[in-house]
């Protein structure tokens, strides 16, 4: 199922996304850094800097994963409404593909856009992963 991920909301695209990951689908995400984070755009910016400081003071090896690429953060936001620890959430994680844009090999696709993840008349303020990437620190690099 390939899914373009533009003015979709985070939350409930990624719940959607899990659902049919767990019923044995695969799962193409294109236009990684346009979903929607809704909120209020500095306390989402303030909250996920925090995340960020997040260390362990005795051993620099056993820091949480910090990603700064909207592929790599909308990946794990899917993983944690997954039961990835077990087989069959560990099976269905492989078959998901977060992507940046929209690569040669899927310009002739159809895309899907879940009814219930768009973000028509969202009453609050919002910020784009992109955005909120380049503020954790990413340069914008697709590598």
């Amino acid at each position: 199922m390939y899914i373009d991920g533009s003015g979709l909301i985070i939350g409930r695209l990624a719940s959607k996304i899990a659902k049919l990951l767990l019923e044995g689908k695969k799962v193409y995400v294109v236009n990684a850094e346009k979903i929607l984070i809704s909120g209020n755009r500095r306390s989402i910016i303030e909250e996920w800097k925090r995340k960020l400081e997040i260390k362990s003071i005795i051993n620099p090896r056993h820091n949480p994963i910090h990603y700064r690429r909207p592929d790599r953060i909308f990946r794990r936001v899917v993983r944690g409404m997954l039961p990835y620890r077990k087989p069959k959430g560990r099976t269905a994680y492989k078959n998901l593909t977060v992507v940046h844009g929209i690569p040669e090999q899927f310009k002739s696709v159809k895309f899907y856009k879940p009814e219930e993840a768009i973000a028509k008349g969202l009453p609050t303020d919002y910020i784009m992963l992109g955005e909120l990437a380049k503020e954790l620190g990413w340069n914008g690099n697709v590598n």
